[in-house]
């Protein structure tokens, strides 16, 4: 865990730096993929994911070492060859838990975060699950396991593996010649993207593109169907927490609601998106039919507004960059009470980009709860050793979010009322 926090410590602020570029070459170029909410929403929801990584809150069914350990051939020594084979073996792994992710119902909740942007950009890519707690993984590492590859080789592969997907989240890049017939490309991750009916399900390698071809789930991107992307149920939140657990709320819905006891345990593992026949009649869910008409999720926003989400957003980055670079030094249990707080902060602040009227609650205990962990440990988790200020600055700060927050819900509350009673 620490070591992946000072990777990260690095990570974050590359990424940030090439959204923010795709931001503006898109810009400078007149065609802007990246609307200022939806950036915000992705950025925010891949602080949540790498909080979650690094707090450890998951587990695997079967560990790899467990698996290397018992069903070992032959052990390969670390070398070139060894980090190959490995990079090839967990792309493998990754193309089918990518494909499950999409084809069964209860593995859909742990994907539709990535998908629940209705742009297709760099920061989308970021948008990844908090909810996935179980991992199946490494059952699908048997190739690597019988090849006694050792964990230590793919714990190092792992990340490498997972940053080199990054890249090809973009509409700026397009064919690559013969590239595309050996790794994903940008041309095939927007077809991926895509809630085009010729498009949907398709593409799911991660880095390499030969699996697509060899399993039948390919397709190219078309000149005469250009991509629209998104969710066929919209999520229609910027909140990632929300996002990354609406689908699950509603397979427990569906399956307390339906009638027959067969659809309450089947509609787990039915193809994503399949609901009870009486469920969906009486409890019918928007979905877009459409997809060249329909109405992109959007609140509206004012530059201030803008300015304050943006300030709300580079303090979270400031919280988990201390968060990841001294986790050590938190320890347990004050690490996971951190975590607890940063998810807080972030279920706030895009409550009020919603404009939801609960969002100054949200806020009141985000500050309640930053506040009183400084007083209860004397300072924030150790950081007046670096900055004896810190503390005051902080307190200051959590006084002035809950009154601008307040402002900007109390002021959207007023104008909803004065359209209410004109009408």
């Amino acid at each position: 865990m620490e070591q992946y926090g000072k990777i990260l410590l690095f990570a974050m602020p590359a990424f940030l730096v090439l959204v923010l570029l795709e931001k503006w070459y898109g810009w400078y170029k007149g065609k802007d993929t990246v609307r200022n909410m939806d950036m915000v929403s992705s950025l925010s929801s891949g602080v949540t994911n790498v909080t979650k990584d690094v707090l450890g809150l998951s587990i695997a069914v079967l560990g790899y070492s467990w698996l290397v350990d018992r069903i070992a051939v032959i052990h390969i020594q670390s070398g070139v060859l060894t980090f190959v084979v490995s990079f090839i073996v967990l792309d493998f792994a990754g193309y089918w838990v990518h494909r499950i992710d999409h084809k069964i119902n209860f593995f859909w909740n742990a994907h539709i975060v990535h998908h629940s942007s209705e742009e297709f950009n760099l920061a989308c890519a970021l948008r990844q699950s908090v909810s996935t707690f179980v991992k199946l993984f490494s059952f699908l590492l048997i190739p690597a396991a019988l090849l006694g590859v050792p964990a230590l080789v793919i714990a190092t592969i792992a990340p490498i593996h997972l940053f080199a997907q990054f890249w090809y989240h973009t509409q700026h890049i397009g064919r690559m010649g013969f590239l595309e017939k050996i790794i994903v490309t940008p041309s095939h991750h927007r077809v991926h993207h895509a809630i085009n009916k010729e498009y949907l399900d398709k593409n799911l390698g991660q880095i390499f593109i030969f699996w697509d071809k060899l399993f039948g789930t390919f397709q190219e991107e078309l000149p005469d169907v250009p991509p629209v992307y998104g969710i066929t149920r919209p999520v229609r939140t910027w909140n990632p927490i929300k996002i990354n657990f609406q689908h699950m709320w509603l397979l427990i819905r569906d399956a307390w609601r339906a009638k027959n006891f067969k659809d309450k345990l089947r509609i787990w593992f039915m193809p994503t998106g399949w609901r009870p026949a009486d469920v969906e009649e009486k409890y019918p869910v928007y979905k877009i039919e459409d997809v060249y008409h329909f109405e992109k999720y959007d609140t509206k926003t004012t530059t201030f507004f803008s300015a304050w989400i943006w300030v709300q957003l580079v303090m979270l980055l400031l919280f988990v960059s201390y968060f990841f670079g001294n986790i050590a030094t938190i320890g347990s249990p004050n690490m996971f009470i951190y975590g607890g707080f940063v998810f807080i902060y972030v279920y706030a602040y895009s409550e009020l980009m919603d404009g939801n009227r609960y969002a100054m609650i949200w806020e009141v205990l985000k500050a309640a709860i930053g506040t009183g962990i400084i007083f209860y440990l004397g300072d924030w988790f150790g950081a007046n050793i670096f900055y004896p200020w810190v503390s005051h600055i902080l307190i200051a700060y959590f006084v002035l979010s809950v009154g601008v927050s307040g402002w900007f819900t109390f002021s959207k509350e007023r104008q909803t009322s004065r359209l209410t009673a004109a009408a």
